[in-house]
């Protein structure tokens, strides 16, 4: 039965109550409805259900209200209902008030005190409805009440706790924003609208990938779907250095460290958000120094390192130049008796000669480098960390940077740190010959390459490199910057070859330049040792 006609059936209850009392058991149907009306509402055991006169005196009181209020059925027919309400709102005229409110209005509803039978008070909704007969005459009203005592106890104390911990939010540096198991934004932290431009209503109800740049922006959701399916966790759990987009469209480094919460049947994904653009700025500000250090100790060594070699040099080489210039003089005129001393000092020539030789070859080994230290890492954690290093400053400069990475082939054996170096100097490199680009596009992507490889690519929008400067590109000395010195790529490919790669360039489709170089696959049934 619907609420309006549960309220409506009151009305008839009124005078079929008194029939129940009044008649024979076989008065006829109309007493058996009225039982049945009767049973209804005693049923309803949590509310408190009783119907008024006109005058607003008792007339029907159910079970709910005795346990509710105190009162049973004989105490409250024929009494007023404003019994029920507090002394206060008694002097006020509430009780009249609210019964004339539901006569004009038809029904009111309100949250206000009343009174048990012991004196108590609680704090009840209660439902006034006016009910009237066919003619259009007041037959009475209809009342509901139910206490709401603990239940507002228990929102207040929830409004307390998410005013608290939106509080708590709210001073808490690192941006927050919650998911849902579609990706929808659930929550967005005050730090996350100043990090990403947007209010939480811009964003809540959206899909998070909208704070993502291409390709992630696409992929995103099928990430989310595998994390599902399969339960293997690639950033859950796992903080990492990714790429954010802004409202505006720029992009920044952030590091992102995102845990998982289940309850309720619902799986909810908390991202905890921190932009490291100025901790990356730092952090080249110090490798640019040290790089200085590193140079001035450069100079400093080498300087060393070329007394040392003309003194070592320089008794084996006078040596040799006297040698040749007494067998000079001898061969002026020559004498046969003269041969044995010739043969003696050519021999003594090519001792000192060998000498320096060997002292050549002893500094050599001293300054070779020796092998790498290989690990397996995961190639594009590898990137990104690279990536934010080698873009900063990229945003002042319009730079898009766009990331394709395949997560199939994310395991690889390299040095890490030497790998980086060259992702880093790959991307600088990218950067600065696009500085006169109408387009400035940057692309890292990887895919599989020949069995037990990956390539990686680096590629821009710039002029592209002239045929004759391409050849020798990987040559040291070989630059196409004005204050070069051509080292930087003769370096890439000793790293990339030292690690068990191989490295090339090549003109990229529609303009630009390309640079490819690959790493070894890190293949699992190598690394299960199977």
């Amino acid at each position: 039965m619907g609420g309006v006609a549960f309220l409506v059936a009151l009305g008839l209850l009124a005078s079929r109550k008194t029939l129940v009392r009044q008649s024979p058991p076989e008065a006829g149907g109309d007493a058996a409805v009225a039982e049945e009306l009767n049973l209804l509402i005693d049923g309803a055991e949590d509310y408190a259900i009783y119907m008024l006169d006109p005058e607003g005196r008792v007339t029907i009181w159910n079970h709910g209200a005795e346990r509710l209020i105190g009162w049973t059925e004989a105490e409250m027919v024929g009494k007023s209902a404003s019994l029920f309400y507090p002394t206060d709102t008694i002097d006020a005229g509430r009780p009249a008030s609210d019964l004339a409110a539901a006569r004009d209005q038809g029904k009111v509803e309100l949250d206000d005190w009343r009174v048990r039978k012991d004196g108590s008070e609680f704090l009840a909704h209660v439902s006034i409805t006016s009910l009237r007969g066919q003619d259009g005459a007041l037959r009475g009203f209809a009342t509901i009440v139910r206490d709401i005592t603990d239940q507002r106890a228990a929102e207040g104390a929830l409004r307390t706790s998410e005013n608290h911990l939106r509080s708590i939010l709210s001073t808490v540096p690192d941006a927050m924003i919650v998911i849902d198991e579609r990706g929808i934004m659930m929550s967005f932290s005050a730090a996350a609208e100043r990090l990403f431009g947007y209010t939480q209503a811009d964003v809540v109800g959206k899909n998070v990938s909208m704070l993502m740049p291409s390709p992630d922006r696409e992929r995103h959701d099928g990430y989310l779907d595998r994390y599902l399916r399969t339960g293997e966790k690639r950033i859950i759990g796992i903080g990492r250095v990714v790429f954010a987009a802004r409202k505006d469209g720029t992009t920044f480094p952030m590091e992102l460290s995102v845990g998982e919460a289940t309850g309720e049947g619902q799986r909810l994904f908390t991202g905890f958000i921190r932009d490291i653009t100025d901790r990356q700025r730092t952090q080249e500000q110090l490798e640019e120094l040290q790089s200085e250090l590193i140079h001035i100790a450069r100079v400093s060594a080498m300087g060393t390192m070329a007394s040392t070699l003309a003194h070592e040099l320089n008794q084996p080489i006078t040596a040799v130049a006297n040698y040749v210039e007494a067998v000079r003089d001898l061969l002026a005129v020559p004498d046969p008796e003269d041969l044995p001393m010739i043969r003696e000092a050519l021999q003594d020539a090519v001792g000192e000669a060998m000498r320096a030789g060997h002292i050549v070859r002893r500094l050599r080994d001293f300054v070779a480098r020796g092998e790498v230290e290989k690990t397996v890492e995961k190639l594009p954690l590898l990137i990104n960390e690279a990536a934010a290093f080698g873009l900063l400053g990229a945003n002042e400069k319009s730079i898009e940077a766009r990331f394709d990475i395949d997560h199939d082939v994310a395991d690889v054996l390299v040095d890490k740190i030497q790998i980086q170096q060259v992702l880093v100097n790959l991307i600088r490199n990218a950067v600065e010959a696009m500085s006169t680009s109408e387009e400035r596009v940057l692309t890292v992507c990887t895919e599989p390459d020949q069995p037990g490889f990956v390539r990686v690519t680096v590629a821009d929008t710039g002029p592209g490199v002239a045929p004759e400067v391409a050849a020798q590109l990987f040559t040291a000395f070989i630059s196409t910057k004005s204050e070069g010195m051509g080292l930087g790529l003769s370096i890439c490919r000793t790293i990339v070859e030292a690690n068990g790669g191989r490295i090339w360039m090549e003109p990229r489709k529609g303009g630009g330049t390309q640079f490819h170089f690959t790493l070894v696959r890190a293949e699992p049934e190598k690394l299960d040792g199977r």
